[in-house]
């Protein structure tokens, strides 16, 4: 599974891998990451062009801080264009608290493999809040 990487979680990211890494997890699941910058986009990209650029490229988009308002707000692209194929896109809902909590952090990696491992009962979901 391929991940697209929000420009801000870049950090958060290398942190990720690192943790399923170190458990094992890359021998059992093809998950990469992706940033910005390798397919790119730019980074004040709006919520509708980054989401469909996830969907249209197979990833998941894992963000902490995409807009819930507005025209362009991935919540509105979530309502219009989310379909039963869509793949779900990955709030991590405390971004500050995943880098400075251990316990957390843990809990978000659980969380995120298990949805992959079930990911085919998670397409069409839109968003979902991790951990």
């Amino acid at each position: 599974m391929i991940f697209l990487i929000d420009h801000n979680l870049g950090g958060h990211a290398e942190i990720l891998l690192g943790n399923i890494a170190s458990q094992g997890w890359l021998e059992l699941l093809p998950i990469r990451f992706v940033c910005f910058k390798e397919i790119n986009l730019s980074i004040d990209s709006n919520d509708q062009v980054v989401w469909r650029t996830a969907q249209a490229n197979q990833m998941i988009l894992l963000t902490a801080n995409r807009s819930m308002k507005g025209e362009n707000s991935l919540e509105q692209v979530l309502r219009e264009e989310n379909t039963v194929n869509s793949l779900p896109v990955m709030t991590i809902g405390d971004a500050d608290r995943f880098l400075a909590d251990r316990a957390y952090r843990n809990r978000c990696v659980d969380r995120i493999l298990e949805i992959l491992l079930d990911i085919e009962n998670w397409m069409g979901v839109g968003r979902i809040f991790i951990p």
